[in-house]
C-alpha cells in the first residue's frame, strides 16, 4: 500500500476546486516544500487571513462553512473555537494539533504530515490567528518519525520566510510552532490526556469541565484540532463558504471533503479524498476495486477499530456521520476495513480487545477491569473453551462499558466492535462454547481482572 494511492489510474483528476487537501500532492510521493508550496498558491489563504479579515471573522467563515472534527468525534470546529475566552487580557493561549494517530486502520494524518506538511503549518497559522493564540504545539505520535522530519524542515523553512515568529507578515502578531513527539500512547488522542502527556505528566484524561478552552494546557486558555481538520482551514478562507459546502453530495450533513480509505484483502487498498456523502460501495468498489480473487467480503468497518461492524449490505449508506448513523454505527475517521470469509470474528474481535485493553490509562473501573475481562473470555471462546453465559457476559460488559458509564471515549469505542460483532456473527461466538458436560466447572475456571 501506498500513501499516494489516490484511485484507479485515469479516474481522478485532483484540482484545487475539487480536491482542497490533495491537489498539491506530488506524482512521486515526495513532499513539498516551501518554494513548491507557495508557487502552488501556498500561504496565499494565511496573507487574506491577516491582511483582509478580523479575528472574529475568521472563526465566524469556519463556523459558516460548517467544519467538523476529522479525529473521529466529528465535533463543530467554528463552535470549538468560539469557545475561547473573548478577554483580551488572557494573553497567553495555546494552539495543540493531536497527531497522534494511533487507531488501527487509519494512516490519513501520516500521510498529510510527510507530503504537505505547509498545508498543516498554514492551518495552525490562520487558526493561531483567528484564535489569539501565541504558541502551538503539534502532538505528534512518536513512531511517525518521517512525518516529524519533515515537519521540523517544514516549521524552520516558515521560520526563514517570516512565516513563524514575531511579527508575522508586518502584522505585529507573534506565534511559534514546535513538534513534539509522544511517547507511543492511543489515550494521547483524548484532548486532556494529550494535554497532560505534552505537561509531562501521566497521560490520563482529565474531568471536564473545566473544559481546555477554559483551562487547558499549563491551565491556560488551549484549543485542540485534528490535523485534517486544520489542513481544511487554509482552503476555507482562500474560496469561501458557499464553494466549501457545495463539494459534499446532496444529503450530506457533513461539509466539504474527507479523506476516505479501504484495508484488508481489497485490489486496490488506498486513501482517497472524496466528498462527504459518497457511498460505502463506491468507496469499495470504485476505489477499493472491491475484495482480491478467491475472497468475499464477509463484514467492514467505516471508520477505524472502534467502530461498529457492518454487512455487505449495509456498503449503500452515505458516508457522512449521519449515513452511518442510520445503519448503527459511527464514521470514526473515515479509513475503512473490510473483513474477508475467511476471518473467524471471534479471533479478530479478541485481537482487537486486547489492543484496547493494553492501551487503557487505567484511570477508571469499567474501561481498566472490564476490558481484561472481555479478553479473557474472549480468548476461552477462541479456543472452544466458553462456558454458557460468556456470551450474555460479554453483552453485558458492553453495556456497562457503554457511553457516559466511563470517564472518557476510550472503552465505548473499544465495546463497539464487539457488540455489533454478536450482533451478526452470534453464532461464531457460540460455537466456542463447550458442551456442558465438557465444561470446566466455573469455580475451575475464575476470571482473573487484569490477567
Amino acid at each position: 500500500m501506498t500513501l499516494t494511492s489516490f484511485g484507479p489510474a485515469n479516474r481522478i483528476k485532483r484540482s484545487a476546486e475539487t480536491h482542497p487537501l490533495t491537489w498539491r500532492l506530488r506524482d512521486d510521493g515526495e513532499a513539498v516544500w516551501l518554494d513548491e508550496y507557495q508557487a502552488k498558491n501556498g500561504y496565499a489563504a494565511a496573507r487574506k487571513a491577516f491582511a483582509d479579515m478580523a479575528q472574529d471573522d475568521i472563526v465566524q467563515t469556519v463556523k459558516d462553512a460548517g467544519l467538523k472534527g476529522r479525529g473521529g468525534a466529528g465535533f463543530p470546529t467554528g463552535v470549538k473555537w468560539g469557545l475561547m475566552p473573548k478577554d483580551e487580557s488572557i494573553n497567553i493561549r495555546y494552539l495543540l494539533c493531536n497527531a497522534d494517530e494511533m487507531e488501527p486502520n487509519t494512516w490519513k494524518d501520516r500521510m498529510l504530515m510527510e507530503q504537505l506538511p505547509h498545508l498543516l503549518i498554514e492551518g495552525m497559522l490562520i487558526s493561531a490567528r483567528a484564535l489569539k493564540t501565541y504558541r502551538g504545539y503539534i502532538f505528534l505520535r512518536g513512531e511517525y518519525t518521517t512525518a516529524a522530519k519533515h515537519l521540523n524542515r517544514a516549521v524552520e523553512e516558515a521560520k526563514a520566510a517570516g512565516l513563524l515568529g514575531k511579527n508575522i507578515l508586518g502584522s505585529g502578531f507573534d506565534f511559534e510552532l514546535f513538534v513534539h513527539t509522544g511517547a507511543g500512547r492511543y489515550i494521547c488522542g483524548e484532548e486532556t490526556a494529550l494535554i497532560n502527556s505534552l505537561e509531562g505528566r501521566r497521560a490520563n484524561p482529565r474531568s471536564k469541565p473545566p473544559f481546555p478552552a477554559a483551562v487547558g494546557v499549563w491551565g491556560k486558555p488551549t484549543c485542540v484540532n485534528n490535523v485534517e481538520t486544520l489542513c481544511n482551514v487554509p482552503a476555507i478562507i482562500a474560496d469561501g463558504v458557499d464553494w466549501y459546502k457545495s463539494l459534499a453530495r446532496p444529503g450530506s450533513e457533513d461539509m466539504g471533503t474527507k479523506l476516505m480509505g479501504f484495508s484488508g484483502k481489497v485490489k486496490n487498498p488506498g486513501l482517497w479524498e472524496l466528498p462527504f456523502g459518497v457511498t460505502g460501495r463506491e468507496l469499495f468498489e470504485d476505489y477499493a476495486g472491491g475484495m482480491r480473487d478467491g475472497f468475499k467480503l464477509k463484514a467492514w468497518q467505516p471508520g477505524g477499530a472502534g467502530t461498529g461492524f457492518l454487512l455487505p449490505e449495509h456498503l449503500d449508506a452515505q458516508m457522512y456521520a449521519g449515513g452511518i448513523a442510520k445503519v448503527g454505527t459511527r464514521m470514526g475517521t473515515g479509513l475503512a476495513m473490510a473483513v474477508d470469509d475467511s476471518v473467524n470474528m471471534v479471533s479478530l474481535l479478541r485481537n482487537m480487545e486486547e489492543f484496547f485493553s493494553r492501551e487503557s490509562c487505567g484511570f477508571c473501573t469499567p474501561c481498566r477491569d472490564g476490558l481484561p475481562w472481555s479478553v479473557k473470555l474472549l480468548r476461552a471462546i477462541e479456543n472452544g473453551e466458553g462456558q454458557a453465559g460468556d456470551i450474555e457476559t460479554l453483552l453485558g460488559l458492553v453495556g456497562f462499558l457503554g457511553p457516559g458509564k466511563t470517564f472518557c471515549a476510550h472503552a465505548p469505542g473499544a465495546v463497539e466492535p464487539l457488540g455489533s460483532a454478536i450482533k451478526y456473527f452470534r453464532s461464531e461466538f457460540e460455537a466456542g462454547i463447550a458442551p456442558v458436560s465438557a465444561a470446566v466447572p466455573p469455580l475451575a475456571r475464575p476470571i482473573v481482572v487484569g490477567a
